[in-house]
């Protein structure tokens, strides 16, 4: 049985290693994510095309998702590299601290504006929750705090303010620019770090349509003016991603089990891909199996029904990527058997024709035991829309175009499939799906099949038909 939610996987040093790109392929990782706060271009062009072929070597289709840096509100460095921090003590973030030279009383920081933002009683947190300052008094560039809650404190340790409202801006001059050189990795998505408003994704879409890139927007859900923003947000995007790590400490640890189920039912609802990440399996950068709560928290955003689930550092740095991956993608299967049927826009009215066709597509195949679908598109539209709908009944998008097929990788239950039917007449062009699903095992003599597809070939959203077929039978598959 297929897997139908997707696995992320960050590259980086353990993926370098000779034959692990071959490995994590094998494990079955569907989308990779270039990490752009580290490495540098040249790193990640090599990486984008290993991944890519040694995929087409496995003949697999792996999507590409470039993450952007955006703002670093961070603590510049220490003198000893590190400090110990206790409960009550006075401790400053000072712009007019060298950048290097931080010690017990204060430490430099990277956001200039930051003194700007904050006021007395406010509260920040430092390193993921690790450390918490109380605001007691803004002097100038300087501002002085108590530690709420010590320990350890080391180098260029990120800054959040709890419930929001830093004003850094989105898109830093870095991203701008490395937007343009995932045009040029012909990037299948961008992952735009802290936006605030439908603006910051519209803006990312623009810069990246006029470097000539074609990939598609993930709007990181992970600060609390998001949460604010959201459905204006998640419709201007392509795909969200609940950012867990920067949301959780903006809006509280305990308020990230609603949030994360919130957020994955809206994007459902707006018929776009939304993915759960951070500390998935965190464990497992150094230890060959995951906890028990690993194993429940991949389950559950399963069940929630997110697309894709992400890893990280487990990847990137861990010692043994492919396993978290196999992993990964056990709990995934397992989790899939316990999901029901959905009545997702049982009720609605449906605004295109390709919208109405894929969803008429899910109730007979889920009312009337297909084995497969198959939808021909353009764009990706339709086995998207197919996708809203919870269901254990594998799609396979087939596509003459490489960049839906790349995209499609991110879509839950969606297999993509090269196919070029610009050549064939109807029935041969039936016929070769068929042929094409059962070279796959994915259906068998007398299943049932039904294949999607438009009347004017080559023209993106023009899905006008729904045919079922059932294999074997020839007279099913003359038009």
């Amino acid at each position: 049985m297929l897997r139908r939610t997707k696995i992320i996987a960050t590259l980086g040093p353990a993926t370098d290693k000779p034959k692990m790109l071959d490995k994590i392929i094998q494990a079955g990782v569907d989308v990779v994510r270039l990490n752009f706060s580290h490495d540098v271009f040249e790193k990640h062009r090599e990486r984008a095309e290993s991944v890519r072929n040694r995929a087409r070597a496995h003949g697999r289709q792996v999507g590409v998702i470039v993450d952007l840096q955006g703002p670093k509100i961070r603590i510049q460095k220490f003198k000893n590299k590190e400090i110990e921090l206790e409960e009550g003590q006075a401790f400053a973030l000072d712009l007019a601290c060298p950048s290097d030279a931080g010690d017990e009383r204060h430490v430099g920081i990277t956001y200039k504006n930051l003194p700007n933002d904050v006021r007395r009683g406010d509260t920040l947190i430092l390193d993921d929750g690790n450390i918490v300052l109380w605001v007691d008094e803004v002097k100038g560039g300087r501002i002085e705090c108590k530690v709420k809650v010590g320990g350890v404190l080391s180098n260029n340790k990120g800054i959040n303010r709890k419930g929001g409202g830093l004003s850094a801006e989105a898109l830093t001059e870095k991203d701008k620019q490395d937007i343009k050189l995932a045009a040029k990795l012909d990037a299948d998505y961008i992952a735009l770090s802290f936006p605030r408003s439908a603006n910051d994704v519209n803006e990312t879409r623009r810069l990246l349509h006029e470097a000539g890139g074609n990939g598609r927007i993930i709007a990181k859900i992970e600060r609390a003016e998001a949460m604010k923003a959201l459905d204006e947000i998640i419709e201007a995007s392509d795909a969200v991603m609940i950012a867990r790590g920067d949301l959780g400490v903006e809006i509280g640890d305990e308020a990230l089990p609603p949030a994360q189920k919130d957020i994955i039912n809206r994007a459902r609802n707006m018929n776009k891909v939304v993915i759960t990440a951070t500390q998935m399996m965190e464990s497992m950068i150094k230890n060959p199996n995951p906890t028990r709560a690993e194993v429940f928290d991949v389950a559950n955003a399963v069940l929630d029904g997110t697309d894709a689930v992400m890893l990280s550092a487990e990847t990137a740095m861990g010692k043994n990527p492919d396993k978290a991956i196999e992993a990964m993608s056990r709990i995934c299967r397992r989790a899939e058997k316990l999901v029901e049927r959905s009545d997702h826009r049982i009720n609605s009215q449906f605004k295109h024709i390709d919208e109405a066709v894929a969803m008429a597509t899910m109730y007979a195949a889920n009312h009337l035991g297909v084995k497969a679908i198959a939808a021909l598109t353009e764009s990706g539209s339709t086995p998207l829309w197919m996708s809203r709908i919870s269901s254990g009944i594998p799609i396979y998008a087939l596509s003459r175009q490489i960049n839906t097929r790349r995209q499609v990788t991110l879509y839950r239950g969606v297999e993509p499939v090269s196919f070029d039917l610009s050549l064939m007449n109807a029935a041969h062009a039936n016929r070769e799906i068929i042929d094409e699903l059962l070279r796959r095992s994915a259906v068998r003599e007398g299943d049932l099949v039904i294949i999607t597809k438009g009347d004017i070939q080559g023209v993106g959203g023009g899905t006008n038909v729904m045919k079922i077929v059932r294999v074997g039978d020839m007279s099913t598959l003359s038009n």
